[in-house]
C-alpha cells in the first residue's frame, strides 16, 4: 500500500466511527526510547522515518509534527504524501491539541466531536492530559486502536528473540530479593500490586535480558507483581524450559504478553500502583473494567528508583567495563592518528572502525546507542547521525566530537571526547577557547561535594557557570542517569536546568557533558560517567552527610586543544591527576607500541 491507500483505509474507518480526526504518536507501548519496527504506526502511516513524531489525520487534511532535527529530512519523506509538515521547535507552531482545538470546536456538527486515539500508544498521563485539553473545547477522546486492521500487510512481528537470564555474578542480586524490597515498597503505599510496562524495569526486576530492541538489552514483556505472586507476560516461545524453571523457582509464573489485557480485570487488589508516565492508557483501562476500582497512579515507580542505586557488585563490573572500553578507545585514537587518513575515511567509517574495537572486548554484546561522530560543523549538531550516503569525508584539518558506548555484562559505557585531527599548529585559537570552557565546567562538576538530598539542578550551574558568564549556554541536560547493562539513558534523578524532585542518590551512576556548538563550523561535547558516593568527613563537617563523584571513564583528554593560561592550578592539578590514573589502570592491559601511545596523551600539563 502506498501512504496514500493507507490514508484511504483509515479514513473510511474513521468514518465508520465516526471519528474527526486520529492521531498516531511515534511511540510503542512500553515507553522505550528505541522502538521495534512492530509499533512504528506513525513512520508506517506517514512515510516519514525520523525517531520522533506524530501524525494527526483528519477526513480532509494529514499533518505530521516533529522536531528540527528532523526538518529536513520530513520534507524529503512527505513529498507526494499530502502530509503537511508542522515544524513543532518553530515558537510560532501549535501544539497538536491547540490546533485541533481550534480548527475542530468550530464545526457546526450535531455530534459531539470525537477524537481516536490507540491507548497503547499513550502513556497513562499523556492520555488524560490530552484529554482534559480537548474536553475545554467539548472534543471527545476515545480509545480505538484503527491501525491494526488496515496494516496488514508486511508488518514486522513484535520481536521473538529469547530471553535470557542474567546472572546474579554480574546484577549483585537476587529475584527473590528485589521483589521483597519492592513488596515492603508497595505496603509502604499502601498498595497491593504493581503494573510493569516499561521494558528496562522488567528487565532488571527480574534479573532477565534479551536482544528484542536496539541498543538496549530488553525483551518485550509485560509484568504483574502482586504480593503473594508475580506474572511475567511473555511470549512463551521466548522461553526456553531451562529459563522457565529457573523463573519459576524465583517465583516468578509465566503467561502469554497479550493474557495481561484479560488478567487485569480479574485482579484481586485492592489498590494497584502504575507508573503514569511508563505504563500505556489501554492497561489501565483493562484494570478500570471492573467498577470501583482503585489505582495510584504515581511517577516514578518505586522500580526506577531501586535500579538506579547501584549496589557494589554492579559498581565493581563497570569499573572492569570501563578498562576494557579504555582499551578499544585508546586503540582507536592511536589509530585515527596515525594509520587512518593513509586511506580515506569518513564518518561513518570511523564509527565502525570504534565497533570493531569495542567488540575485541570481553563481555561486550552491543553498542549502548548509535555512535555520534561529528566532523566540523556537523558536530554542532547535538544528536547527529551520520548516514553511509550523506556522511562528511574526514579531510585536511578539523575537529571530530565522537559520542560513543558500549554494552558490557558488567556495565554500560558513554563518554564523548572532542579530539584535533590534522596538524595542531592549524588549531584555531577560539577552539582552543571553547574546549577550555567546556573543559572548566565538567571538572567543576567531577569535583562537586554537595549535602545529601541535593538535587541535580542545584548543581547544573557548576557545569555551566565559565560558559554563562561568556554569553554561551547549551542545549542538553548536563547529566542523565546510566543503567546497569540495560538502558544508556535511565531516571529518575538527572542533572540539568530542570527541576527533577527526585534527589541524588548515593550509587546513582550520571554523565557529565556539558558542550559547546557554533553552528556551521564544530561541536565540542566532553563526557564521563561518574557515581555518587558518600564524602568523607571533614574538620568543618556539623553532622550532615555529603556526597561527591566517582570519576569511572578512563580515557585522556585531547590537551593540543586546552588553552592552559585559562585554568587555575587546581584544575590543571585535577587534569594530571586523572592522566596518571588512566595511564596506570590501563598501561597493562596494552601492547608495548600502545601503552607508549598512551603515556605521550597523558603526560602533565
Amino acid at each position: 500500500m502506498t501512504v496514500l491507500e493507507r490514508l484511504a483505509a483509515l479514513r473510511a474507518l474513521m468514518q465508520q466511527y465516526e471519528l474527526t480526526a486520529y492521531i498516531v504518536p511515534g511511540t510503542d507501548p512500553h515507553a522505550s526510547e528505541y522502538m521495534a519496527p512492530h509499533w512504528m504506526e506513525m513512520s508506517w502511516i506517514s512515510g516519514f522515518l525520523g525517531e520522533s513524531g506524530t501524525a494527526v489525520i483528519t477526513m480532509d487534511k494529514a499533518l505530521l509534527w516533529t522536531d528540527s532535527r528532523y526538518y529536513l529530512q520530513a520534507e524529503a519523506e512527505l513529498q507526494g504524501s499530502t502530509f503537511e509538515l508542522m515544524r513543532e521547535s518553530d515558537v510560532d507552531c501549535p501544539s497538536i491539541t491547540e490546533w485541533l482545538n481550534s480548527q475542530l470546536s468550530t464545526l457546526n456538527s450535531p455530534l459531539s466531536i470525537q477524537i481516536g486515539v490507540n491507548p497503547e500508544m499513550y502513556s497513562i498521563n499523556g492520555y488524560r492530559d490530552m484529554r482534559d485539553e480537548l474536553a475545554e473545547s467539548g472534543i471527545q477522546l476515545v480509545s480505538k486502536d484503527l491501525i491494526q486492521p488496515i496494516w496488514t500487510e508486511n508488518r514486522p512481528p513484535i520481536p521473538m528473540n529469547p530471553l535470557y537470564t542474567y546472572s546474579d555474578q554480574f546484577a549483585g542480586a537476587s529475584v527473590p530479593s528485589k521483589l521483597a524490597r519492592l513488596r515492603e515498597a508497595l505496603r509502604e503505599k499502601r498498595c497491593d500490586a504493581l503494573v510493569v510496562a516499561e521494558l528496562d524495569e522488567i528487565g532488571w526486576l527480574l534479573n532477565i535480558r534479551g536482544t528484542d530492541v536496539d541498543y538496549t538489552p530488553c525483551v518485550v514483556a509485560y509484568c504483574v507483581v502482586e504480593m503473594q505472586r508475580c506474572t511475567l507476560f511473555i511470549n512463551p516461545h521466548k522461553v526456553s524450559a531451562t529459563d522457565a524453571d529457573i523463573l519459576h523457582n524465583q517465583g516468578v509464573e509465566l503467561q502469554p504478553y497479550e493474557a495481561i489485557y484479560t488478567y487485569l480485570p480479574t485482579l484481586q487488589a485492592q489498590k494497584v500502583l502504575m507508573d503514569g508516565n511508563r505504563v500505556n492508557e489501554a492497561l489501565y483501562e483493562a484494570y478500570m473494567q471492573v467498577p470501583d476500582r482503585k489505582v495510584l497512579v504515581v511517577t516514578p515507580s518505586p522500580l526506577q528508583v531501586m535500579m538506579s542505586v547501584k549496589n557494589e557488585v554492579q559498581l565493581d563490573g563497570l569499573r572492569a567495563a570501563m578498562r576494557r572500553d579504555a582499551v578499544a578507545l585508546t586503540r582507536f585514537f592511536r589509530w585515527l592518528e596515525t594509520e587512518a587518513l593513509q586511506s580515506p575515511q569518513t564518518e561513518v567509517t570511523l564509527a565502525n572502525q570504534l565497533h570493531a574495537y569495542r567488540a575485541m572486548g570481553q563481555s561486550f554484546t552491543d553498542e549502548s546507542f548509535g555512535t555520534i561522530a561529528g566532523w566540523n560543523a556537523n558536530g554542532a549538531i547535538v544528536h547527529y547521525a551520520a548516514k553511509p550516503d550523506s556522511c562528511a569525508p574526514i579531510e585536511g584539518n578539523g575537529v571530530l566530537l565522537l559520542d560513543s558506548g558500549g554494552q558490557y555484562l558488567d556495565g554500560t559505557t558513554d563518554i564523548t571526547r572532542t579530539v584535533w585531527v590534522g596538524d595542531p599548529s592549524a588549531i584555531p585559537a577560539q577552539l582552543k577557547h571553547d574546549f577550555t570552557l567546556v573543559l572548566k565546567g565538567h571538572i567543576a562538576l567531577a569535583k562537586a561535594r554537595f549535602p545529601k538530598g541535593t538535587r541535580g539542578n542545584q548543581l547544573d550551574v557548576l557545569a555551566h557557570q565559565f560558559m554563562w558568564a561568556e554569553g554561551i549556554t547549551y542545549g542538553h541536560g548536563t547529566g542523565h542517569g546510566v543503567g546497569h547493562f540495560m538502558g544508556c539513558h535511565e531516571g529518575p534523578a538527572n542533572i540539568r536546568t530542570d527541576n527533577n524532585p527526585n534527589p541524588i542518590r548515593l550509587g546513582n551512576v550520571f554523565s557529565d557533558e556539558p558542550g559547546i556548538y557554533r553552528a556551521g563550523k564544530y561541536g565540542i561535547r566532553i563526557e564521563n560517567l561518574v557515581a555518587t558516593r558518600q564524602a568523607a568527613a571533614t574538620a568543618h563537617t556539623t553532622g550532615e552527610t555529603y556526597f561527591e563523584f566517582e570519576t569511572l571513564t578512563l580515557c585522556f583528554y585531547d590537551t593540543r586543544l586546552i588553552d592552559r593560561k585559562m585554568l587555575t592550578a587546581d584544575e590543571v592539578a585535577w587534569i594530571n591527576t586523572y592522566h596518571a590514573w588512566v595511564e596506570k589502570e590501563i598501561t597493562p592491559l596494552l601492547a608495548t607500541s600502545e601503552a607508549a601511545y598512551l603515556h605521550t596523551k597523558c603526560l602533565p600539563i
